[in-house]
């Protein structure tokens, strides 16, 4: 990840930082305090308490390092529509042969959360509307077989 770019909302992107702040102030002190309390409680040889706290340090250290370079890999996404094909930040309404309406935003794979419908650019159904317009109809092949959507709204703001 280390020079590959990171497509985030403002909203996102302040997550992050909000997040690695958290982490960086609160949680790395909470967790040398772990390490100190099991350190004195004897040996550490076999410790389960010390070992639990440093696996925990290693996993926070580990989430620290990936939220800066995701923060310094930001690029945020145009959020206000204006484009007349799908791009990031896009708001795309799209209608399936069944006749099932869907609305999807599209984000970068950061953001994805498919059950709010944000879906990722890199998603089978995301890289499938990139560029469209509407009127236009994507194929997409997922697990079940081929899926056709036509987009029939673009940057409609989900009520």
């Amino acid at each position: 990840m280390a020079n590959k770019p990171v497509f985030l909302t403002a909203e996102g992107l302040s997550k992050l930082e909000a997040e690695l702040e958290y982490l960086t102030t609160v949680r790395r002190h909470e967790v040398a305090e772990r390490i100190y309390q099991a350190k004195e409680s004897g040996d550490i040889s076999d410790n389960a308490e010390y070992e639990d706290a440093k696996n925990e340090q290693a996993f926070l250290e580990g989430r620290i390092l990936t939220l800066g370079a995701m923060i310094r890999n930001a690029q945020i996404i145009d959020e206000n529509g204006g484009s007349d094909t799908v791009t990031l930040g896009s708001v795309v309404t799209v209608v399936d042969e069944d006749d099932f309406e869907d609305t999807y935003t599209i984000v970068g794979s950061a953001e994805a959360d498919p059950s709010q419908g944000r879906i990722s650019n890199e998603s089978p159904v995301g890289r499938a509307l990139l560029g469209r317009r509407v009127g236009d109809t994507a194929r997409v092949l997922v697990p079940a077989g081929e899926v056709k959507m036509r987009i029939i709204a673009l940057n409609a703001r989900r009520a």
